[in-house]
């Protein structure tokens, strides 16, 4: 007959079982909400491993940093791209809003840490918290122990700072930035307004737009009996889809049957009175064409080929920057279709006056032929694989740990000043997941990979944190005190709110954008679906992305230098 103590002996002994049983009930406790408030997977799993540290199990400290380091690497990975591209002239104005509220971030977090009286410990998990990035716990860990006078400093009241922040700093960013932030810039109308505005400067959305009915298709291939008096002359390819552009429709020919023989077409393929025609485009143009050119027929045969969806990764030179506009109108782009645009992660609206960027990640739909020459001259495709480029990611954190963890270190005293081991991973992350969108031939790392790396490996670091520190949680709650709780509100509210009126007085940017820009700057993704939710617009997003890349970086690295100002 099994016992308690039986079990609580088993875990001891088997303590990567503790670890997976805390991923897995906090995952499951992330998922539930109450109206629009919610725990978030990372606190969840950071209260059920103190639940299951009261086991006293002990975990080896390789394995806490070993899913740490593959955490680091996957971030810097997936916003590489942005964050070199931000550098660009035309991004150094959301480059710059970033860096001044994070700074504001940093700043709020060290006054209040000074007005409490924390201790370097403390005032790291008030930042992680906070400013809910959770990465800060593990690179200020490896910053004290490297610190001489903060070696026996406890660690045990850094997750608990930490986990009752980050309630607020989740919950409370959304709320700042989505409710009250548009009546700080004049009231929802007005933003909502100004949203509109920039929609319409930047032209329609040109987008093929999947539809929730699978039944209402985005593209529509239909087949058509050349019957108008129009074709009677003979026209070419070029010129009936000229003439479909000028009524402002992007309408293609993809097949033919003349003469009883199905062909392939090119721009320079005659059309005549009685051909039948596959046409493709977006479903509002394509059903209006039915009087204009003839008789829908019905032909299986005739449409019955292969269309292609590839995801394309922006990498070429010429292809970073181009219009939207321009580009749909570029020969390459004949015959595909845009469905999405992801950047950073997040889907950005696709309007014809937009810009590309390296290392967006774009969803063209159309003809293997078509999509493969649109993927070639924009980048390269990038379908969907299982495998990824274990040697690149291995050498990477390899190589980033060692530069600056090692070689780089300078000295003040007997303090050793460096980006540390994690600091160094994640600047490697950014810089192979840079290479990776100039230089396919380098191997990359599929999407889902990056998920993994980037989920697991943050809450495998979390549960191993919670379960170490599971033990002496209570007595470093009651050694901060519940004030804890307020002084977070003021660390999160601050910079948010600053970043309001720097964003709209300072930097002028649009009312919309500002609130994108501080969504990204603070990376609060649930902040940006809280706008583009009260704002009904994706326009916020368009402000994200480029702020993301910075703030994701410097306030990692501003776990070294909370230490550092603290200690």
């Amino acid at each position: 007959m099994f016992t308690g103590t039986d079990l609580v002996q088993f875990f001891q002994e088997n303590a990567a079982l503790a670890v997976f049983l805390t991923v897995a009930v906090g995952f499951w406790i992330g998922k539930f909400r109450y109206k629009s408030f919610s725990l978030g997977t990372v606190t969840s799993v950071l209260l059920v491993g103190v639940l299951v540290g009261q086991m006293k199990i002990e975990i080896p400290e390789p394995a806490k940093t070993l899913f740490f380091l593959m955490f680091l690497f996957a971030v810097g990975y997936a916003v590489g791209p942005q964050f070199f591209r931000g550098l660009r002239k035309d991004g150094l104005p959301q480059v710059a809003f970033a860096v001044v509220v994070c700074l504001l971030c940093l700043g709020s977090v060290w006054l209040c840490a000074l007005v409490m009286g924390y201790d370097a410990a403390q005032a790291a998990g008030l930042m992680a918290g906070s400013q809910t990035m959770s990465a800060v716990l593990g690179v200020a860990t490896d910053t004290i122990r490297e610190m001489p006078n903060l070696k026996n400093l406890d660690l045990s009241t850094m997750p608990v700072v930490y986990a009752v922040t980050y309630i607020y700093g989740t919950a409370g960013s959304a709320w700042l930035l989505g409710t009250l932030g548009p009546r700080l810039l004049g009231g929802v109308n007005k933003v909502k307004a100004a949203a509109r505005e920039l929609e319409s400067r930047m032209g329609e959305d040109v987008s093929a737009q999947p539809g929730f009915n699978p039944a209402v298709r985005a593209i529509v291939f239909r087949a058509f009996s050349a019957d108008n008096e129009w074709f009677a002359p003979g026209r070419t390819v070029r010129e009936f889809e000229e003439n479909m552009r000028k009524q402002g429709k992007r309408i293609f020919v993809e097949r033919l049957r003349q003469q009883g023989k199905i062909r392939d077409v090119t721009p320079k393929t005659m059309l005549y009175r009685g051909d039948e025609i596959v046409v493709s485009g977006r479903r509002e143009f394509v059903i209006e064409e039915e009087d204009w050119i003839g008789a829908e027929i019905v032909d299986e045969e005739l449409v019955n080929f292969n269309v292609e969806k590839l995801s394309v990764v922006v990498g070429r030179k010429e292809a970073s920057g181009m219009c939207i506009r321009e580009l749909l109108k570029s020969d390459f782009m004949h015959g595909v279709m845009i469905r999405s645009i992801t950047r950073t992660g997040v889907k950005i609206p696709v309007f014809g006056g937009g810009r590309l960027d390296t290392g967006d990640r774009i969803e063209l739909i159309g003809l293997r032929q078509d999509v493969d020459r649109a993927a070639a001259r924009l980048g390269f495709g990038d379908p969907a694989t299982e495998k990824s480029s274990m040697t690149l990611a291995g050498l990477g954190i390899v190589l980033g740990g060692l530069i600056f963890g090692w070689i780089l270190v300078t000295r003040i005293g007997s303090i050793p000043l460096s980006l540390t081991v994690s600091g160094g991973v994640l600047i490697a992350g950014l810089v192979c997941g840079w290479l990776r969108a100039k230089r396919p031939n380098l191997g990359g790392i599929p999407e889902p990979a990056v998920w993994f790396m980037n989920n697991v490996g943050l809450n495998v670091f979390i549960a191993i944190v919670g379960i170490s520190t599971g033990p002496t949680f209570i007595r470093g709650f009651q050694e901060v005190g519940w004030s804890l709780f307020i002084v977070g509100a003021v660390a999160t509210s601050l910079p948010l709110i600053s970043g309001i009126f720097i964003g709209k007085y300072l930097f002028k940017f649009n009312d919309a954008l500002t609130l994108g820009c501080c969504s990204g700057a603070r990376t609060t993704t649930a902040a940006l679906g809280a706008v583009e939710e009260t704002l009904e617009s994706t326009v916020p997003a368009m402000g994200y992305t480029i702020t993301y890349a910075i703030g994701n970086t410097l306030l990692i690295i501003w776990g070294v230098v909370i230490v550092l100002l603290v200690g």
